[in-house]
């Protein structure tokens, strides 16, 4: 990762660029390098912020996408932004849906990729096994499309987390809270911009849930990626960038 990560005040996260704010949400298993390409682009015209989720710092029991999006917000309020683009993947969508329904006076659009909040087939409610290489390898291998994109950098990342028993007790603890907080019955509260980049062979949250919240979102555009899975801005970077910069020169330069 070439970007530092800054410490201030109980927050670590990345920042470059000056603008209009885009605040990056990673996954549940993601990292901040998974933005990379996105950062690359974005700062030389925005106000790139990339926070990381307290997924391992939070209490136990208040861990949740609530307690994230609570932070989210905290994070914005400490930065001082007034209106910002939030752009999450996977959990960091879900957390900026929470985020976005108790406070949309704080987000000016909303950009959503392989996005939870509806439906997900991912690691489930357990870990089977988990002290399996091969098994981690070919579980993080089904997020994408080219299992190439599946380094092991990556692969030994994942392994080491759920085989350290309190970050797995803590992985499970919020993917069961993402499956429980469905979003179906909020989502024509979001009246903002809303872009959905979504990979056409997502296995993940397949294409028939961005097609439902395209439905369910009243301001909404559903732009496909194909031969991707769960994580465009990752696999088929150029074209995620491409159609995020559309969105943002839409919804911001009016």
């Amino acid at each position: 990762m070439k970007y530092e990560v800054i410490e201030d005040e109980g927050f670590n996260y990345i920042e470059a660029g000056k603008g209009e704010p885009l605040v990056l949400l990673h996954g549940l298993m993601g990292e901040l390098s998974n933005w990379e390409p996105a950062i690359d682009m974005f700062k030389e015209h925005y106000h790139v912020l990339v926070p990381i989720l307290p997924i391992y710092e939070l209490p136990i029991l208040t861990l949740g996408v609530k307690s994230l999006a609570k932070y989210v917000h905290k994070f914005i309020k400490f930065k001082k932004l007034k209106q910002v683009v939030l752009v999450g993947n996977s959990l960091g969508g879900h957390v900026g849906l929470v985020m976005t329904t108790t406070h949309q006076e704080a987000v000016k659009a909303l950009v959503l990729t392989g996005s939870s909040g509806l439906y997900e087939n991912a690691f489930g409610g357990s870990f089977p096994r988990r002290e399996s290489y091969d098994y981690i390898r070919e579980k993080v291998a089904f997020t994408f499309y080219d299992p190439a994109v599946a380094t092991k950098e990556m692969v030994d990342e994942v392994y080491k987390s759920v085989n350290d028993r309190s970050r797995v007790i803590r992985i499970l603890a919020l993917a069961k809270s993402a499956i429980r907080h469905n979003m179906a019955k909020e989502l024509s509260k979001i009246t903002i911009p809303v872009s959905l980049i979504w990979g056409k062979q997502d296995k993940v949250t397949p294409p028939e849930v961005a097609e439902e919240f395209h439905q369910l979102l009243p301001n909404s555009e559903l732009n496909w990626v194909d031969q991707c899975g769960h994580a465009p801005m990752m696999e088929r970077p150029e074209i995620f960038n491409e159609y995020l910069n559309k969105f943002l020169n839409r919804v911001l330069l009016k």
